[in-house]
């Protein structure tokens, strides 16, 4: 019988489990859980007899790969697929697929819970200020980046983006201002908020010259991925900058020496969380589960991340 395993170090919620195992078994498939793994080895040898893989941000590693015998598809519950080694799936033959839009609203409101918290100077009583009237950038509009522009607005921000892959007509539909460059975009926002992914040309871009570029006051929220900012610039602009601020859903590997030196500039969540609401967890589970049937049982190659 085909098997799908679920790989999870952190959980989907019950009901997405639930859901999942609804749509594997009604396409006549057996459903596997490793829920709460503790070593990598029992991932490796999770894979070793199944057809397929659900993961969340869990490490899909050559050697994950490669124990996979059988293994034709691996898809990712969520937008970002850094954890999954593409070219060891690629040269194996199987299909990596993501799932875009299942989980952007959840992402975006926290980004705006985030900056809200920020600007009140963490709730500790003092005078903080209002979101209305300020600028927002984002920088990437694809879907977490659109719900994030709608939100916003109900904040009555003015909001611009910069993404070369979105037209400008597109963006000026929404009633959010294009703007040409990155350049543009941090040198004309009191906020920005960064959606970008992790690939070779945005690791460490967000680095010591865009940063410098805010304005007085500024905050950078991201919920993006920690590799895409300089964490060395982002440090720099700490010392150099007492009046700028830094949320984010990922603790950046300086965050010790954030919180030792600069108490109430930043904020950061104990774990990547912005995809952490019960809705995102079944909304991409089970886009996960029917991504995996129409692949099997169709050839369906919609979402499909690595071409080959």
């Amino acid at each position: 019988m085909t098997k799908v395993l679920i790989a999870t170090d952190k959980p989907f919620a019950a009901v997405a489990v639930a859901g999942i195992r609804k749509v594997v078994e009604d396409a006549g498939f057996e459903l596997v859980l490793l829920e709460k793994y503790t070593q990598q080895a029992d991932f490796v040898n999770a894979v070793a007899d199944v057809d397929a893989v659900i993961v969340r941000s869990d490490l899909a590693t050559k050697e994950v790969i490669d124990a996979g015998k059988k293994l034709k598809i691996i898809v990712r519950a969520g937008a970002g697929f850094d954890n999954v080694d593409l070219p060891a799936a690629t040269e194996k033959g199987v299909v990596v697929m993501n799932t875009p839009g299942q989980n952007s609203n959840a992402v975006a409101e926290l980004a705006l819970g985030m900056m809200v918290y920020i600007a009140r100077n963490s709730y500790n009583g003092s005078s903080g200020t209002e979101l209305r009237g300020k600028k927002l950038g984002i920088h990437a509009y694809g879907a977490v980046g659109r719900y994030v522009a709608e939100i916003a607005k109900g904040f009555g921000m003015e909001i611009l983006a910069f993404d070369p892959f979105v037209s400008k007509e597109a963006m000026e539909k929404d009633g959010v201002k294009w703007v040409e460059s990155i350049q543009d975009l941090y040198s004309s926002c009191q906020y920005v908020s960064v959606h970008i992914p992790a690939n070779e040309k945005t690791k460490k871009s967000i680095n010591f010259e865009v940063l410098s570029m805010m304005p007085k006051g500024a905050t950078l929220v991201n919920t993006a991925r920690k590799e895409v900012i300089d964490e060395e610039a982002l440090m720099e602009i700490f010392e150099g900058r007492p009046d700028f601020k830094y949320v984010s859903d990922i603790e950046p590997g300086c965050k010790e020496e954030i919180i030792t030196k600069y108490p109430g500039r930043f904020f950061f969540t104990p774990k990547k969380s912005g995809a952490q609401t019960s809705e995102a967890n079944i909304n991409a589970g089970i886009a996960a589960a029917k991504q995996i049937v129409g692949f099997l049982k169709n050839g369906d190659r919609t979402f499909q991340v690595n071409k080959f």
